[in-house]
C-alpha cells in the first residue's frame, strides 16, 4: 500500500536540502572573481551542489583575504571542465537515486509520477522535442528582451562547462545532460505535482504554482532575470506535464532545451559570431 504521507514528508526534506545546497553553493560561486555562473535550465545549479568549498579558499587573515580576493581569477583554483560534468553526473545522479529508493520503499506507484507504461511511446518523444524547441526559442526571446533593457544573465558556468573535445560532448549529451533533465523532471513535475496530487487530491493549480517557484529557486546562479525566466519555464512545463499526464514528454523537452541551450551558445555560436 502506498505511504504518500511519508514520502510526502521526506519529498520535502530532499527539496530542502537540494535547495540549500544550492544557494550555500551559489554564494561559494558569487564570492571567487572570475567565476560568474550560468544555467540553462534545470541543470547548472546541479554543478553548484557539487562543487562546495572547491572554488574558494578563505585566508588566514582579513589582508590574506583580500589579496585572494584579487589574484583568483588568475591563480586562483579552479574545477577543470571533466572535474564538473563528473559533478554533475554524480551529484544528480545521487540524488535521483535517492527520489527513486524513496517511491520503492513507500511504495508510490509508477503512474503517479507520469509514468504510466503507455507514456513510452515514440509520440510522446516527438511531443517533447517539439515542445523543447519551442520553450527553448520562448527562452532566448526572454533574455533578448532582457538584454534590451540591460540585463543579462552571467554565462560562466556554462562556459566552464562546455567541453573542449569530442570526448567531453559525448559525455555532456549522452550523460550529464540526460542525468540532469531526468532528475529535474522526476522531482519538480513528477514528484512535486504529480505525486502529491495522486496522493492528497492537491488542487493542481497550487502544485504548479509551487514547483515552479521551487524549480527557479534552484537556479538562483542565473540572476534575477533567469530566475524570472525559469520560474516561467517550470510554470510551462509543468502545464505540459499536466495536459499529457507523461514525465517523458517533459524530460525530452527538458533535455532539449538544455541541449539546444548548449550547442547553440558553445558549439555553433562562436563560429557564427565570428562571421
Amino acid at each position: 500500500m502506498a505511504q504518500w504521507t511519508t514520502f510526502a514528508g521526506f519529498l520535502g526534506v530532499i527539496l530542502v536540502l537540494l535547495l540549500a545546497l544550492t544557494h550555500a553553493s551559489n554564494s561559494v560561486f558569487e564570492d571567487a572573481p572570475g567565476s560568474s555562473i550560468d544555467s540553462a535550465d534545470v541543470a547548472n545549479d546541479d554543478v553548484a551542489l557539487s562543487a562546495d568549498g572547491s572554488i574558494h579558499t578563505v585566508g588566514e587573515s582579513a589582508v590574506e583575504d583580500e589579496k585572494a580576493d584579487t589574484s583568483t581569477s588568475a591563480t586562483g583554483p579552479e574545477l577543470s571542465t571533466p572535474a564538473l560534468l563528473a559533478n554533475v553526473a554524480v551529484s544528480q545522479g545521487l540524488f535521483a537515486v535517492l527520489l527513486v529508493t524513496l517511491a520503492w520503499y513507500t511504495e508510490i506507484p509508477a503512474w503517479a509520477f507520469g509514468l504510466a507504461p503507455e507514456s513510452f511511446t515514440l509520440g510522446g518523444v516527438a511531443t517533447g522535442i517539439a515542445v523543447g524547441s519551442v520553450f527553448y526559442i520562448c527562452n532566448e526571446a526572454a533574455a533578448a528582451v532582457g538584454r534590451q533593457w540591460g540585463v543579462s544573465t552571467p554565462s560562466g558556468l556554462r562556459e566552464a562547462l562546455a567541453p573542449e573535445t569530442a570526448a567531453g560532448w559525448a559525455v555532456l549529451l549522452v550523460v550529464v545532460l540526460p542525468i540532469i533533465a531526468g532528475f529535474e523532471e522526476l522531482l519538480f513535475r513528477g514528484a512535486l505535482i504529480g505525486v502529491l496530487q495522486a496522493g492528497f487530491a492537491v488542487p493542481v493549480w497550487l502544485l504548479v504554482v509551487g514547483s515552479s517557484v521551487a524549480f527557479a529557486l534552484g537556479h538562483g546562479a542565473q540572476g534575477r532575470l533567469g530566475i524570472v525566466v525559469t520560474g516561467l519555464l517550470g510554470v510551462g512545463l509543468a502545464a505540459v506535464f499536466v495536459h499529457t499526464g507523461s514525465l517523458v514528454v517533459v524530460i525530452v523537452a527538458h533535455y532539449v532545451i538544455n541541449v539546444l541551450e548548449f550547442v547553440v551558445h558553445e558549439g555553433i555560436g562562436p563560429t557564427w559570431l565570428s562571421q
